[in-house]
């Protein structure tokens, strides 16, 4: 079963966020608590951990802005 990656609330005023570098390339195995992407918001960068471990999908593009909730990636 696939987990769901998504950009995640951080704060309580976050509502987008900027994928700013993958930690791992699409196809690659990564593992739970592992850093899996940097997320800019509000001028600070934040390392985001990997939620499962698994096959990386990734569907977001680095450098581009998403909202809250958006899918980013799957983790197979």
């Amino acid at each position: 079963m696939a987990v769901e990656v998504r950009i995640p609330a951080i704060g309580m005023s976050t509502t987008e966020g900027v994928v700013t570098e993958w930690f791992a390339a699409d196809g690659e195995q990564v593992e739970k608590g592992a850093p899996l992407y940097a997320l800019e918001l509000d001028k600070s960068v934040q390392e985001i951990d990997s939620p499962a471990s698994g096959t990386l999908k990734v569907i977001a593009e680095p450098g581009e802005t998403y909202d809250v909730g958006t899918l980013i990636a799957e983790i197979l």
